[in-house]
């Protein structure tokens, strides 16, 4: 009698001519995890208008490229270009985004004053870009001006072009919308009769709407998405679509990412309003780095580091500057930001930008109750990966099988597998006591349906250690 455990694809059980017949069955091959591999996908706004290009994915692999695709200078090249700085191996994606139609681009002003009694120098400092402009004795103030606007206009990866006329320099944003207002501008001189006074950048209006962009996107299944808008506005189709792609139905699992450079009473009011275990954000008040680029590097750090469960704690942000340290996050501030569902960067030693601790924007339950269920991003993220790693072994062990009484306690086997080999690399941990909670069982209503409840008790990290110290004499 033919055993009822071994069943053939391709030999059918029909055979009546002799002979020794043999098919391949790759089911079994795998025993591994799967990778976990993150890729990233910027959305950004591009100053270019090539046909086709607008609400599309193009993977990129350096800054250059995304210069002549997305337009130098604009959110896209420049989100890129940072991306890129914070970990050169990134696996690197972006939507273009077209400006609103009805978008008005920020601007800002230099205003100079002369002749120059002597010679010198006048700077400027524009995204985190320093500009060091000579001044010769007796240049008037419309001299100087128009040189430093030809100084800004020879940046060209910077977010800004710029117009010289009687004594003052305007600048204007390459992208319109809101979001360059928050690019950080300042003039100083050290030419003796020369001043200049900058003002700050105003007038930008109406971000770009991303909600057709990401539709298009829906079956990109990339991990990680970033974004350089920082109002609840703009923000709320891209929760929107990560709670879409990442539910059970649609299983493209996926974080949002971004930044704020204004203030963290900003930040901490804005989280809330998110709420969301699938978007984390960054607060690095004083930066002269502009917002979209702290958000595409600190992107780009989350997708280096693989292992789900393991802690982004002073990871560096290799293309953020250092803000003044005036503006630097202090001790009671930080532990505001964490307790308001915002991520704290701070300046670690040798002046680098770092990640204090990596927290989703999710504060509080449906009931509006605090709730820490979500709150470092690693719990979200090795979810994310147990469900990858559970669904993967499904349909690797089970394409195409028949549903009797002996599959649940099959389904159950490799169920635990799963989970044992997660327990090896310390994504998940007391497997053995949870085991008894591990349940396959047929449904009740749909003869062709097996349900299950995994107990997935994820491993946290370590970010606090408390000690105290006994003095003995």
């Amino acid at each position: 009698m033919a055993s009822p455990n071994i069943s053939f694809d391709n030999i059918p059980a029909s055979i009546r001519k002799p002979g020794k017949y043999f098919e391949y069955n790759n089911r079994l091959a795998v025993r591994t995890l799967p990778s976990n591999l993150q890729r990233v996908l910027i959305v950004a706004q591009i100053t270019t208008t090539t046909v086709g290009l607008a609400n599309s994915i193009t993977q990129v692999f350096d800054a250059e490229t995304a210069a002549g695709l997305f337009g130098r200078g604009s959110q896209a090249h420049r989100m890129v270009k940072g991306a890129i700085i914070a970990n050169p191996y990134l696996q690197l994606f972006v939507l273009a985004v077209p400006d609103n139609a009805a978008g008005v681009a920020g601007a800002a002003t230099i205003t100079y004053t002369g002749p120059a009694a002597a010679a010198g120098s006048v700077y400027v400092n524009i995204a985190a870009t320093e500009l060091v402009v000579p001044v010769a004795a007796a240049d008037t103030a419309t001299v100087v001006a128009a040189a430093v606007a030809a100084a800004i206009n020879a940046k060209i990866d910077l977010p800004v072009t710029a117009a010289a006329a009687a004594g003052v320099v305007t600048l204007t944003n390459r992208n319109k919308g809101l979001v360059g207002n928050n690019v950080k501008l300042a003039a100083t001189a050290s030419a003796t009769g020369v001043t200049a006074v900058a003002t700050a950048f105003t007038g930008g209006l109406n971000d770009a709407d991303i909600t057709a962009p990401l539709a298009a996107a829906a079956q990109g299944g990339h991990e990680i998405l970033v974004t350089s808008f920082q109002l609840q506005a703009s923000l709320l189709p891209l929760r929107t679509h990560l709670n879409f792609v990442s539910g059970p139905m649609e299983q493209r699992r996926a974080i949002g990412v971004l930044a704020l450079t204004s203030t963290l009473a900003t930040a901490t009011t804005l989280a809330p309003l998110l709420n969301s275990e699938r978007m984390t954000m960054a607060c690095l008040p004083g930066t002269y780095t502009p917002a979209e680029e702290v958000a595409a590097g600190y992107a780009a750090v989350i997708a280096g580091e693989e292992d789900p469960a393991r802690p982004l704690n002073t990871l560096q942000l290799a293309n953020v500057a250092p803000p003044p340290i005036a503006n630097r996050l202090m001790r009671t501030e930080q532990e505001a930001a964490l307790n308001n569902g915002v991520t704290p960067l701070e300046v670690g030693p040798g002046e680098v930008v770092q990640i204090v601790r990596a927290i989703t924007t999710y504060t509080v339950n449906p009931a509006g109750v605090a709730d820490i269920s979500w709150l470092d991003l690693t719990t979200i993220r090795t979810m994310d990966y147990v469900a990858k790693a559970c669904r993967t072994r499904i349909e690797l062990r089970f394409p195409r099988d028949k549903l009797s009484s002996r599959t649940p306690a099959k389904v159950k086997s490799e169920l635990l597998d799963v989970l044992l080999k997660c327990e090896e690399l310390e994504i998940v941990e007391e497997v053995e006591a949870n085991k008894d909670g591990l349940l396959v069982e047929r449904d009740l209503q749909d003869p062709n349906r097996l349900n299950a409840k995994i107990p997935t008790d994820v491993v946290n990290g370590l970010h606090v250690f408390a000690g105290r110290l006994d003095l003995l004499l």
